[in-house]
C-alpha cells in the first residue's frame, strides 16, 4: 500500500500546481480590480462555482446533518464570508505580492485558536514560533516607516475570519467527508454574501461574469491538487513549497502589473512561511508519537 510519505515528488509537484492556480485566482482578482465591488465581487466567484459542487449532491444529501452541524457549517460560512469579502477589497489596493505574504498568516492565528478554542497545548517552541511569525508581519508593514493602508488592514482581518473557518472546519471534518465540508462552505458563503453583494451592486458585464467564473475553476482546481499533494506526501514535505506562491506573485506584480519588488516583503514573507513551516513539523512529529494520530483536517 502506498504511503502519503512514499511519494515526496509527486507532494511537491502537486503543491507546485496549487500554487499557480492560486496566483492566477489573485491575478484574475487584480485584473478586475475595482470594476465590481468587493463584496459582488465575491459573490459571483462563488455563486458561478456552485456549478463545480454537482460531483458533492451525493455525499452532501447521504449527510443527514444534524441541527448542531448546520449551526457550524452556517457560523462557518459567515465568518468565511467576511474574509473573502476583506481579501478581494485588499486585492483591489496592495500589491499581489503583499497579499500573498500576509495569507500565510492565517496557519498562525490557527495554532493560536486551536490553544484557545479547541483546549490544544501550546508548547514554548510554537508559541516562539508564533512570536517570530507576527515580527514576520511586522517586517511587511513597517509601522511607522510606511503608511500602513486599509488594504493592509484588511488583509489582517483576513488572515483571522480565515483562520476561525479553518478551526469550525477542523472540528467539522472528523463528523462529515471532506466533500460535504467542501460543499457546504461553498453554498453558505454563497448566501452569507448575498445580502453584502446586493447592497452594493452594479450590473455585472458578460466578461466579468467570466472572469468570475474563471477565478471559481482555479480556485476549486487549487483545493483539489492541495489534496492531492497532502495525499502524495506529508505536509512536512509539501509546506516549504508554497514559498514559491510568494516568488510567483512577486515575479506576476512587477511582470503584469507593474507593482514595485519589495524585498521587506519576501523577507517578511519567508519569515512568516518559516514559522508556520517549523509549527506544522513540531505537530508532524507529536503526531508519529501518538498511537492513533487524530484525522487530518481538510484544507478548505
Amino acid at each position: 500500500m502506498t504511503g502519503s510519505a512514499d511519494r515526496p515528488l509527486a507532494g511537491i509537484f502537486w503543491m507546485v500546481v496549487t500554487g499557480l492556480c492560486f496566483v492566477a485566482v489573485t491575478a484574475i482578482v487584480k485584473l478586475v480590480g475595482n470594476r465590481l465591488p468587493a463584496a459582488e465581487g465575491a459573490f459571483l466567484r462563488y455563486l458561478l462555482g456552485l456549478v463545480l459542487l454537482v460531483p458533492m449532491l451525493r455525499p452532501m444529501l447521504r449527510a443527514r446533518l444534524d441541527g448542531r452541524a448546520l449551526s457550524a457549517f452556517a457560523l462557518r460560512g459567515l465568518v468565511h464570508s467576511f474574509g473573502v469579502i476583506l481579501w478581494f477589497y485588499a486585492m483591489a489596493r496592495i500589491p499581489i505580492a503583499e497579499v500573498t505574504a500576509m495569507n500565510y498568516l492565517a496557519p498562525v492565528y490557527v495554532t493560536l485558536g486551536a490553544a484557545l478554542f479547541l483546549g490544544e497545548t501550546l508548547a514554548t517552541r510554537r508559541l516562539i514560533a508564533v512570536v517570530v511569525a507576527l515580527l514576520g508581519a511586522l517586517v511587511i508593514l513597517r509601522p511607522g516607516f510606511r503608511e500602513i493602508s486599509p488594504g493592509h488592514l484588511a488583509m489582517l482581518g483576513t488572515a483571522v475570519f480565515f483562520a476561525a473557518s479553518y478551526l469550525i472546519a477542523k472540528r467539522m471534518s472528523g463528523q462529515v467527508s471532506p466533500a460535504v465540508v467542501v460543499g457546504m462552505l461553498s453554498i453558505t458563503v454563497t448566501i452569507g454574501l448575498a445580502p453584502f453583494a446586493y447592497a452594493v451592486w452594479v450590473p455585472p458585464t458578460l466578461a466579468q461574469m467570466g472572469w468570475m467564473f474563471l477565478v471559481a475553476c482555479f480556485a476549486t482546481a487549487g483545493h483539489y491538487t492541495m489534496t492531492l499533494a497532502f495525499q502524495a506526501a506529508p505536509v512536512t514535505v509539501t509546506q516549504p513549497v508554497t514559498f514559491l506562491q510568494l516568488l510567483w506573485a512577486v515575479v506576476l506584480g512587477a511582470a503584469a502589473f507593474g507593482e514595485p519588488v519589495d524585498g521587506w516583503v519576501v523577507l517578511g514573507g519567508a519569515i512568516i512561511l518559516g514559522s508556520v513551516t517549523f509549527i506544522t513539523w513540531r505537530e508532524a512529529v507529536l503526531k508519529r508519537r501518538t498511537i492513533a494520530p487524530p484525522h487530518m483536517a481538510t484544507k478548505v
